[in-house]
């Protein structure tokens, strides 16, 4: 039997097509503009320690709302947290349609309330990566387990739409769990997303991720003997690329052989074509983290449950428009809760 056709792009696009705001061009611009300018604290949550399987904690930040309503469910990017400006966005979003939301902190991710600088470590020298679904899949299951017949669906942002990607190709019974989800800005393929952002002014972007990596991975070092054991000390220390660090600490303490293991086998690329959950995925042409082919590739791999949105401009987890700065919006955001919502009727 043959696939059905996958959806048209363009017919997607119509109902609510992106144009960069004219003060914003840029895939630089659009990257950084909302980071800079953007609150932080715009969702009053309810934090959750949720105790893991292996002995270690999930630090959820729980936005309420109407008993029964749907779950919305957010995954943040490297080195983010639910403080994450789009995380905020995005749970905004749902909040004005009544839903209620949740962010999942990747383990060493979650901020200390009191002080957003601060990053609260986790009790297990394991940590998260790109490919770590094994807390994301806990997560869902424990909620189903509360909720009686719960109405969740999912976003993920950058690595956070990695791992959400990977899920939904990995596992037997997503729909089970998920009615649908959004990737915005996901990687796709590591290894040439670690090359793309190693060179010309890209390599900006790499300095401010390391300079909490770095520490990171130390403080495990300190902490736990199987870290120590594992990770490459010096070679930490001279990490000046994503690719060096992986190499010196993701890779070895999560059981990978070195970088190249590592992205191999976490890549979302591989895991689109298995995708049965209706997803949508939103990316730039211009996004500085990712290649341009590897979106092509994506596109050509991902099974017909999989639609994408690609704009010319954009940025990484950008998408802003408005006729002026002070009447931003934020396009992608809009365009996933709305995704998610059509979904649900």
């Amino acid at each position: 039997m043959a696939e059905p056709r996958k959806p048209d792009l363009v017919a997607l696009a119509e109902p609510n097509p992106f144009r960069a705001a004219w003060w914003l061009r840029g895939g630089h611009r659009q990257t950084v503009w909302g980071r800079l300018t953007r609150p932080r604290r715009s969702i009053a949550f309810r934090r959750e320690i949720l105790a893991t399987p292996d002995g270690d904690s999930l630090i959820l930040d729980w936005m309420d709302g109407p008993s029964g309503s749907p779950i919305l469910l957010v995954l943040h990017g490297l080195e983010g947290s639910s403080y994450s400006v789009y995380v905020q966005g995005m749970l905004a979003q749902a909040s004005a349609r009544g839903w209620r939301g949740v962010a999942m902190n990747f383990r060493s991710c979650a901020r200390d309330p009191g002080n957003l600088d601060r990053m609260i470590p986790n009790d297990r020298a394991r940590l998260y990566h790109s490919g770590e679904t094994e807390d994301l899949n806990f997560l869902l299951r424990t909620i189903a387990a509360r909720e009686k017949s719960p109405t969740l669906v999912a976003a993920g942002a950058s690595l956070g739409g990695n791992v959400l990607l990977k899920w939904l190709g990995e596992t037997a019974d997503p729909t089970a769990l998920l009615r649908s989800a959004v990737s915005l800005s996901a990687p796709y393929d590591l290894a040439a997303g670690a090359r793309h952002l190693e060179s010309g002014f890209r390599r900006l972007y790499l300095e401010p991720f390391l300079k909490t990596l770095r520490p990171k991975a130390l403080l495990a070092v300190r902490r736990f003997p199987e870290a120590a054991a594992r990770i490459d000390v010096e070679g930490v220390r001279r990490s000046r690329t994503l690719r060096e660090f992986d190499d010196a600490a993701t890779a070895p303490l999560h059981g990978f052989a070195g970088a190249d293991d590592y992205y191999a086998k976490s890549s979302s690329l591989q895991f689109l074509s298995r995708i049965r959950t209706p997803t949508l995925c939103i990316s730039a042409v211009d996004d500085p983290f990712l290649p341009e082919p590897v979106l092509g590739r994506a596109r050509s791999e991902a099974s017909a449950a999989v639609e994408f949105l690609a704009p010319l401009r954009g940025g990484h987890i950008g998408f802003v428009e408005g006729p002026w700065p002070w009447r931003a919006r934020f396009w992608s955001e809009e365009t996933a809760i709305a995704y998610l919502a059509r979904h649900l009727r």
